[in-house]
């Protein structure tokens, strides 16, 4: 499996394959970069077609996170783990364990955390053989991200309603506004329900049709086939489940003037930034729009973390973004590779 020559390389400092046949466990763990501290990133449990798939996966989720890390000026780097697994087969306590002994052999350099697969369960089990793990709350609290994701993702959202539609960030803000949720798995749950209670009228949907069934009732929302959530008529067009979300057939189809998500990596490739922009559709970076998770775990590394110093690092994404957002309009260009540019600048000068 060549790496070097791998489009997605990006000067990665170490990928790491792992395998232990006793639990059946095939893993990557990839390391961007560790100039501002060491790389953290979750563990992201998936049955990918091939390693190859995996190995591009981890290679863009691990860049991202260095990225991420370096906007939300945190003292981390960038890393992220892939298990080719199914999570509600395949996962047992000995894949775990196994994961973080391959985990606890590069002595710090990668922390782990939970993502799409794997929970804070999970994460107490990788504990048992290795301290480089994250996101285990404190003092008997839960250690989920998701509920401060989601808090990150409205803040980048009332900054993208901002620019992108015009609306000024207010209590009326969102009032009427139509939001379009592919995907309401934990992040996207809290998410819908934050623009619930601001006002705003929601169609949702997801592949777990009992799930999505139950909220829409809950929020009295508009529930469409996942399919069909990118053909909806709003305003803000909100990925929230796996990434490559947004490729040139879904942004010619997009009725929204505003994309603003929780999932990671959601361009199918880097000429899909022009292509939004061309079409008029502010695109608000994944990385930055979803960094709230990594936020509170930094958080907890901290002797001094309380919940609302947790919430007012979060709500600067609406100032970094109201940083790019501007920036991108008058270089005329999307915010996307604007972005890359402050992030880069940040980690590479450490």
């Amino acid at each position: 499996m060549p790496v070097f020559d791998h489009p997605d390389f990006d000067h990665h400092q170490q990928v790491i394959h792992g395998c232990d046949a006793a639990s059946g466990l095939r893993a990557i763990i990839a390391i961007h970069d560790t100039t501002r501290g060491p790389a953290l990133g979750g563990l992201r449990i998936y049955p990918y077609a091939s390693e190859a798939d995996a190995l591009t996966d981890v290679l863009r989720l691990s860049r991202g996170m260095t990225y991420k890390s370096a906007l939300a000026d945190l003292p981390l780097g960038g890393g992220k783990a892939v298990i080719i697994a199914d999570p509600r087969r395949d996962k047992t306590p000995e894949l775990l364990r196994a994961m973080g002994r391959l985990i606890d052999s590069l002595g710090g350099r990668y922390i782990t955390a939970e993502d799409s697969g794997s929970g804070e369960a999970d994460m107490r089990v990788i504990a048992e053989v290795t301290p480089h793990v994250g996101g285990l709350g404190r003092d008997g609290s839960s250690g989920d991200p998701s509920p401060w994701t989601a808090l990150g993702v409205f803040h980048a959202m009332q900054s993208a309603v901002y620019h992108g539609l015009g609306r000024a960030e207010s209590e009326d803000q969102f009032a009427g506004l139509r939001v379009a949720l592919q995907g309401v798995g934990h992040v996207g749950t809290h998410l819908a329900r934050r623009l619930h209670d601001a006002g705003a009228r929601l169609v949702l949907a997801d592949v777990e049709r009992d799930a999505v069934t139950r909220l829409a009732g809950e929020l009295e929302a508009e529930i469409v086939a996942p399919e069909a959530i990118v053909d909806a008529e709003v305003d803000v067009f909100a990925p929230c489940a796996m990434g490559a979300a947004l490729t040139p057939e879904v942004v010619r189809r997009l009725k929204a003037r505003v994309v603003c998500g929780a999932a990671n990596n959601q361009l199918a490739h880097a000429e899909v930034a022009g292509q939004l922009q061309a079409r008029g559709i502010l695109y608000t970076p994944d990385y930055v729009a979803n960094a709230g998770g990594v936020i509170e775990i930094a958080w907890q590394r901290r002797d001094d973390a309380r919940p609302a110093k947790v919430a007012a690092h979060i709500a600067r994404i609406g100032t970094i973004l109201d940083e790019i957002f501007a920036r991108a309009a008058q270089e005329g260009r999307s915010p996307a590779p604007v972005a890359d540019d402050m992030a880069r600048e940040r980690f590479e000068a450490g």
